[in-house]
């Protein structure tokens, strides 16, 4: 039988969007363009989810809220609300409210909410707290409990969470997202600085504009002009066509680059240039193109310490600088472990259409004992695969790679990278007696403690290492897939 969606708004055309997408996607909706009639129509019918606006012509969300619960107080309420609703929402939240939306919607996270919101009325005998607020203790969540199923706001991509240091990154999004400030985004790999640059963007007045991402570590010196501003036909040997450079793409938007310190200085000299003048050329063009955009950097590395040490302009830094933001790696979020753990465990099983139920025990002890040097990515990873490789209800430490079933290598982890450990080749920590295999095994551990030193950056492990990005992670796939298949 197909779930049947009511949608109160009193905007005609959100109502026509909604009520067509949901359908195609297998909903039954009906929709109501003021409070009053969508309390009357929930009363007559009843419905397995509403969608209501917080502003309506008749009467605020909270209001038709009380009203729906007061008719049923399981009542499945999604908000939907402008960004400078949201404190707002969350308050509606903590009246009963399953979860909000921002405008604008995008499809995505529609259907998840809405997913979830299902998923959560389903499994409410079982659980005592699916819409109540989460009350923060200031500890980490007991690891043999399983995850306590609470109103979550998502961001697209990620969980945001409801640890200390979460809500503190998220008040400071919120305070800086409608401005037009230059942002410096620090944080170790895999705490999703491109989610939180497009959270950002989302949350600004260029939202309806471009979303660009560049990876600077990946430019080579000689292509970092073209790919930034373009570059005219002819302009050099293989430019064959005029091509648009990431500025122009983002023009009117705005633009991330990621790995910022890796950019060369001369190529910092250009782009300092541009800021200031918000004009640019394409290479080998003589056309000055006006340039409007937002600028939010990314960096492992202090920007400040760079320049200090001559690798980065002082200037193009305090350019940059108009305001910071340290993304806490996810070692120092613990409450927030067993609440993404769920969250990925949800959207895998959506995405390879399994049911996996949970984690073992031991399994959400080693989750929360383990340093997790690649931060979220890792974490997202790591679920991913166990569901693929899961054949029960639960996920266990089978499934679970080597680095985190064995803990203890990686539990003494500070902030403060130690150095290499030494790698030993003794019969009790290489069972293989193949040469080729332990020269893979020692080859793969030297890589891996270089990355825990490194605080898993990738790029400067390489510049170490003596290779390229490419080749540091195919090593590490292929030991990983070799393992697999002999174990």
């Amino acid at each position: 039988m197909k779930k049947r969606i009511l949608i109160i708004d009193d905007d005609i055309d959100i109502c026509t969007l909604l009520s067509r997408f949901l359908s195609k996607e297998g909903y039954e909706t009906d929709v109501a363009y003021t409070g009053s009639k969508g309390v009357a129509k929930f009363k007559e019918f009843g419905f397995d989810v509403v969608l209501c606006d917080y502003r309506l012509g008749d009467k605020d969300g909270r209001d038709v809220l009380a009203e729906l619960k007061a008719v049923n107080p399981q009542a499945v309420v999604l908000i939907i609300t402008g960004y400078s609703d949201i404190k707002t929402a969350v308050e509606v939240i903590k009246l009963g409210a399953f979860d909000y939306i921002t405008k604008p919607l995008i499809p995505a996270e529609v259907l998840n909410v809405i997913s979830s919101a299902l998923k959560s009325s389903q499994n409410a005998s079982k659980s005592t707290a699916t819409t109540a607020a989460p009350v923060s203790t200031g500890s980490a969540p007991s690891a043999s409990a399983p995850a306590k199923k609470v109103s979550f706001k998502t961001n697209g991509e990620y969980l945001v969470g409801e640890s200390d240091s979460t809500k503190e990154l998220y008040r400071q999004i919120e305070i800086i997202a409608p401005t037009n400030y230059s942002i410096i985004l620090y944080g170790e790999s895999g705490t999703g600085k491109e989610v939180i640059a497009k959270t950002i963007h989302q949350y600004s007045d260029r939202r309806g504009k471009p979303f660009i991402a560049m990876d600077c570590g990946t430019l080579s010196k000689e292509l970092a002009g073209s790919e930034m501003f373009g570059h005219v036909k002819g302009a050099f040997t293989g430019a064959l066509a005029d091509k648009e450079g990431h500025f122009e793409m983002a023009n009117g938007g705005t633009l991330f680059l990621d790995e910022v310190a890796n950019l060369g200085l001369d190529i910092q000299a250009t782009l300092l240039r541009v800021i200031q003048e918000r004009k640019f050329k394409r290479v080998g063009g003589t056309k000055e193109m006006d340039l409007d955009i937002r600028i939010i950097v990314a960096s492992n590395e202090n920007l400040q310490e760079a320049y200090h040490k001559g690798k980065f302009r002082e200037d193009l830094y305090h350019r940059f600088n108009e305001f910071s933001i340290n993304l806490p790696p996810l070692r120092q979020r613990k409450q927030d472990i067993p609440l993404f753990a769920q969250f990925f465990l949800d959207r895998t099983n959506e995405e390879l259409h399994k049911n996996v139920e949970g984690f073992d025990d031991d399994v959400m002890n080693m989750f929360m004992n383990y340093t997790w040097p690649g931060n979220l990515r890792e974490f997202r990873n790591v679920v991913r695969r166990a569901v693929l490789l899961t054949t029960g209800n639960k996920i266990t430490s089978k499934t679970l790679p080597w680095e985190i079933t064995n803990t203890n290598i990686f539990s003494k982890h500070t902030d403060t990278p130690a150095a290499v450990q030494p790698i030993t080749t003794t019969a009790a920590s290489a069972p293989s007696t193949d040469l080729k295999d332990a020269a893979a095994k020692a080859e793969y551990d030297t890589i891996m403690n270089l990355l825990k030193e490194v605080n898993n950056n990738k790029s400067k492990a390489a510049e170490i290492l003596k290779i390229d990005r490419k080749t540091l992670y195919n090593k590490i796939k292929s030991y990983e897939e070799s393992k697999e298949l002999n174990s």
